[in-house]
């Protein structure tokens, strides 16, 4: 018996005096940031006046019915865009087709100085988007 009292007394012992060890080994961070520049500049050559129209339908603010399937890619319209939830923007997209059709029809590379159009008809849950692009048109000579 005083051999049995022995052991457990030898284990409660190596039981509360060892315990569990954990490490954490910090790595100092810093955010990474990277910006790229170029030193290129392009002639662009400024002709007429060109336009594009686009227009959708659109349920509950953020589901795009309809509308156009071509776009304008690379564009920013301002702002994030979408919603709080990371919804997609349809207005940017009607805009983006907007100036796809303004480009495609014209056959230039670019709209200089393009200005939008956006009237907006809101029935609640329904919205009826369409947005007139008009600028100049803008064809790249050279880039050096």
């Amino acid at each position: 018996m005083k051999k049995l009292y022995l052991a457990a007394a030898v284990a409660t012992l190596i039981a509360t005096t060892s315990g569990c060890v954990s490490y954490n080994m910090s790595q100092p961070t810093a955010p990474i940031s990277g910006s790229v520049t170029a030193d290129l500049k392009a002639n662009v050559k400024v002709g007429e006046q060109i336009s594009g129209e686009s227009s959708t339908n659109i349920l509950f603010g953020w589901l795009s019915v309809g509308g156009d399937t071509q776009f304008a890619d690379g564009v920013t319209y301002g702002g994030a865009g979408g919603s709080a939830i990371g919804l997609p923007d349809p207005i940017s997209a009607v805009k983006a087709a907007a100036a796809y059709k303004a480009v495609k029809s014209s056959g230039s590379d670019l709209i200089v100085a393009p200005r939008y159009e956006v009237n907006v008809e809101d029935y609640f849950i329904f919205k009826k988007v369409n947005v007139k692009v008009t600028g100049n048109k803008g064809s790249i000579d050279s880039i050096r």
